[in-house]
């Protein structure tokens, strides 16, 4: 198992975390994102799709559910977000499966909501933990499974 663990003081910490994340996770991968609301999950995904060269806005899909952003040179990112899942099963209509075989990057925030899904699914991926002190700072620590 593989583990990497820094401590995010500032948005650019985040940044630089993302750029170190973003050639671990290849096409047809999943980054299980964890931690507490206002954790910096979105944040986290905002700066990993710019280390991948998206342009464009990137927003929490916390009412939509998913949001899939191509990417410079081919590829896609596809970012989902399960706080309002009704049921590990409705992992399968948000496009979880075509989205692994089409070879995209695979971003999941609250993926303990659907486990036995994607244990099926992603027996290999990424964990990123994020959890934040009191004084503001956050402590990632991302591991390969």
């Amino acid at each position: 198992m593989d583990v990497l663990s820094r401590e995010l003081r500032s948005l650019a910490d985040t940044v630089a975390l993302a750029e170190a994340v973003a050639p671990r996770l290849r096409p047809g991968g999943v980054l299980l994102l964890v931690g507490d609301l206002g954790a910096g999950k979105t944040t986290f995904t905002q700066a990993l799709a710019r280390a991948y060269g998206v342009a464009r806005p990137v927003t929490s899909p916390t009412f939509t559910l998913a949001n899939a952003y191509p990417l410079p040179g081919g590829g896609t990112l596809a970012h989902f977000d399960l706080y309002r899942l009704a049921t590990p099963e409705g992992l399968y209509d948000l496009g979880l499966e075509e989205a692994l075989e089409g070879g995209a990057r695979v971003v999941i925030e609250w993926p303990e909501r659907a486990a036995r899904v994607l244990d099926a699914e992603a027996p290999r991926r990424l964990t990123l933990r994020l959890a934040l002190a009191e004084d503001g700072t956050r402590l990632a620590t991302l591991t390969e499974e």
